[in-house]
């Protein structure tokens, strides 16, 4: 973490200095009329993209909820390894990693072959795949993650906070004008409800719900299935005798369900899934009054010899089995030819069970995909078409999430012993889940070949950089001060791209790397210069690091490029943070693990929400300028 670059000032470093014209705020304080982007709704993936905006004083935020404040317990709770490394660019990964309980193990129950009612421990598996990531699988209440958002937003330039007690009632596009086009009208649900307020926009965010009144007002619907299954969750205080309460657990018996255990934080809490009854197809799972009882005692039926002594409900919810997606997150019909205006995220456009923990993790890279794009169009940087690729990459992944966890939980509901998912010597069940770790680990995403996202030419410089799949950060050691850490907890989110420039074994002056250095430096029409305002730091566009295969000591007396020294701020204070050596110590050398060529060297491009958008040589100058040409406007134009 970097501070004081706009000169000394003391206390809490994360609070960012008060942009200037901010919106007054208070009990009787009007709302807005007009606003650049207003977000609906406070559950992650809203609180996930206006943790971006309010980053950017320039961009007039607003988010609204219908609840008179933020969620204290319940809903979701799991964070897989690809959210952790997103949560590291927002600066709480640490928080959650102190605070969470880590998902180290699963283990595997199903009916004793000695004696079917009871159950019996049958397998054991690793959670995280080796070397998948740097992070841990966590689980940590949804209300502390809205929590950590909600204060990231109040530590930003803008101070930007939720407007609780108002939900959208409708919206219209206006495709008349450019000036705020979409009129949105709010509708109080506090002290004051039924009061309306209109809101004039040029961007609205659906992150309301399955129930989004966002996605109803530009057309969308949600299409799929229901498994027809009452399932019941519960967040529980309990004494137990199983033996496996601590570690996550998959429960299945021989003829009362299933059963899935989720340590909580604290060292006590545990959540448990717990399989109910089976719904007719014309049945909601409102009409059977389940109870938090009637979950305690599926539970204990199916967990015999076992018993659990709940001491405390401090949460419990019944639901049914959907999946369903819309056709498209955003307002744009099929075959019209213009920019979208309106886009929809999270449950709004996508619902699935929550076995898998994908819900609250998909929700927040819908918006995390969004947030760069929404932040470089409105910095000029780029054409408003830039947000047409929103709906495009992120509903391919929707549909591989509803296909996968439509399997995981048609497994999940089946009898034990069922022969067509039981086969070998594994029981399907144990085998389904050890097959989709990376899909769980929200490692899966790999996005195609666009604007955005190269193709394979060079793939083979850096085959541990799969480009379209996420930045797979590794270990490293800062030069200036010899710190080992991550490469890829340098990236912020801040909007900005990357250029992580591996050194060949020629590293001197004169080298690939030098030259390209200089290029992005001096050259006007480099990728670095061309799309900066002429105020603007070198690296306020494009962030380059450097990466040699030396050790530090090696390398403090070497004459850098300027470019990995840069003078920036207000001050021009020279940035020392920028250069970095393999770890030869006991971490493992980045080169051999990512599969860097050694002899020539490489760049990967990395975009904004820390997706692989390019590996190239070194020297092409042309090709990064092409690609870059793609994606940003210059200043003037």
């Amino acid at each position: 973490m970097q501070f004081y670059k706009e000169g000394f000032r003391g206390g809490n470093p994360d609070v960012k200095p008060t942009a200037a014209d901010l919106r007054a705020r208070g009990a009787y304080e009007a709302l807005p009329d007009r606003v650049d982007v207003l977000i609906a709704g406070c559950g992650p993936a809203g609180l996930c993209l206006a943790a971006q905006l309010a980053q950017a004083p320039e961009i007039k935020t607003m988010i609204v909820d219908p609840k008179p404040g933020p969620i204290e317990k319940g809903q979701a709770d799991g964070v897989n390894t690809r959210t952790m490394e997103m949560f590291q660019a927002f600066g709480f990964a640490e928080t959650v990693k102190r605070e969470s309980y880590w998902v180290n193990q699963t283990a595997f129950w199903s009916p004793d072959p000695r004696n079917p009612a009871h159950i019996s421990r049958i397998g054991r598996v690793q959670d995280v795949p080796e070397g998948s990531s740097e992070m841990p699988h966590t689980l940590i209440n949804q209300a502390r993650v809205h929590e950590l958002f909600l204060e990231v937003m109040k530590n930003a330039p803008t101070r930007l906070e939720p407007d609780y007690s108002w939900a959208v009632r409708d919206l219209e596009i206006d495709p008349t004008t450019s000036d705020h086009p979409v009129t949105v009208t709010l509708e109080n649900t506090g002290i004051n409800a039924g009061e309306t307020k209109t809101v004039r926009a040029n961007y609205v965010v659906g992150c309301d719900g399955a129930r989004s009144k966002v996605r109803s007002a530009i057309g969308g619907e949600l299409h799929g299935d229901a498994a027809h299954q009452a399932w019941g969750v519960m967040d529980i205080l309990a004494n137990t005798d199983f033996p496996d309460v601590r570690q996550k657990c998959l429960i299945t018996s021989a003829t009362e369900g299933n059963i899935l255990i989720l340590p909580r934080e604290g060292g006590y809490l545990f959540r448990m899934y717990v399989e109910l009854d089976k719904l007719n197809p014309d049945e909601r799972v409102s009409s059977r009054n389940f109870t938090a009882d009637h979950m305690i005692e599926a539970a204990n039926r199916i967990m015999q010899p076992y018993s659990i002594d709940v001491k405390e409900v401090v949460w419990w919810s019944i639901y049914e089995i959907g999946h369903r997606l819309t056709d498209r997150f955003d307002d744009v019909p099929a075959g019209q030819d213009r920019n979208p205006r309106v886009f929809t995220a999270g449950d709004a456009c996508h619902t699935h069970s929550p076995k898998a923990g994908q819900g609250m993790n998909v929700s927040m890279q819908d918006s995390f995909n969004l947030g760069w794009k929404l932040m470089q169009v409105f910095k000029g940087r780029s054409d408003p078409s830039l947000l047409r690729s929103y709906s495009a990459e992120r509903w391919v992944e929707a549909k591989r999430l509803i296909e996968t966890d439509h399997q995981w939980a048609r497994i999940m509901s089946a009898p034990a012993g069922e022969s067509e998912l039981d086969s070998g010597d594994m029981p399907r069940f144990q085998k389904q889940f050890v097959e989709n770790l990376e899909f769980t680990g929200g490692l899966a995403v790999k996005y195609d070949a666009s604007a955005l996202t190269g193709h394979e030419t060079h793939q083979a410089l850096a085959t541990g950089f799969e480009i379209g799949r996420r930045f797979h950060s590794a270990p490293v050691v800062r030069v200036a001060d010899a710190m080992q850490m991550q490469l890829g907890h340098v990236a912020e989110a801040d909007g900005r791209w990357r250029i992580y420039a591996f050194a060949g074994q020629d590293s001197a002056s004169g080298s690939d790397l030098y030259r390209l250095c200089e290029w992005l430096m001096n050259d006007p029409d480099s990728a670095a210069q061309k799309y900066r305002r002429p105020e603007e730091d070198i690296d306020a566009v494009i962030d380059l690091r450097a990466i040699f295969q030396q050790g530090f000591d090696a390398l403090l007396d070497q004459q850098m490029p300027e470019i990995l020294k840069p003078c920036t701020g207000k001050l021009g204070l020279q940035d020392h943070e920028k250069i970095f050596c393999v770890d030869h110590k006991e971490a493992g050398d980045i080169f051999e693990m990512r599969g860097v060529d050694r002899e020539a060297g490489c760049m990967v491009v990395v975009r904004p929400d820390q997706y692989v958008a390019l590996v190239l040589p070194l020297d092409a100058h042309a090709q990064l300028s092409s690609f870059f040409d793609g994606v940003f406007r210059s200043p003037s134009t």
